[in-house]
């Protein structure tokens, strides 16, 4: 399972940077809203390199851009393997991946709290940080349910929801895959 769900969260994360970045593009187009810097002051913090003042070097910005959301579309499709898919799981994972974002930028001194925001600046960055995890989440959906139900949904198949009176699937059929 893991093997599949490595490049299979490579390629879901890849797409969700993918819509997230053109769904910026569209909002800066409207909005007038320049490109946020953040990423690259924080890479450049986690990685020891030379901080630049102002404009940040672009690629340095896109590697953080990307590479954030490669890497957690790796830990969304294990979400799907195990059985965590649909709207729920997209919605959880929406929350790990902002609480990523903001324990890197608020360790490394670039960002702070999401409460100290102008309000507008905190709702473009939660829809677009949304609209990241639900693409990933429906391509890592996608592609776990090429290889069935996962632990979970199989658990849920004996008897749905949370009851006392089911235990654990046996050992065998939740390694099952």
């Amino acid at each position: 399972m893991m093997k599949r769900a490595l490049w299979q969260g490579v390629v879901a994360g890849t797409a969700g940077v993918l819509v997230m970045t053109l769904g910026e593009k569209a909002e800066q187009r409207l909005t007038g809203r320049r490109d946020s810097h953040v990423p690259a002051r924080t890479l450049e913090r986690l990685t020891g390199m030379r901080d630049y003042p102002g404009r940040q070097p672009v690629p340095v910005n896109l590697a953080m851009h990307a590479g954030q959301g490669v890497l957690f579309g790796v830990l969304r499709s294990v979400m799907s393997h195990v059985g965590l898919r649909g709207p729920w799981a997209s919605g959880k994972f929406a929350v790990v991946r902002l609480t990523s974002d903001q324990i890197l930028e608020n360790a490394t001194g670039v960002g702070a709290p999401p409460q100290t925001w102008p309000r507008g600046e905190l709702v473009v960055d939660l829809l677009h940080k949304t609209v990241y995890a639900f693409a990933t989440g429906a391509v890592a959906d996608a592609l776990a349910a090429r290889s069935g139900p996962g632990p979970g949904q199989r658990h849920a198949a004996m008897r749905p929801g949370r009851r006392p009176d089911v235990g654990p699937l046996p050992r065998d059929q939740a390694r099952r895959r």
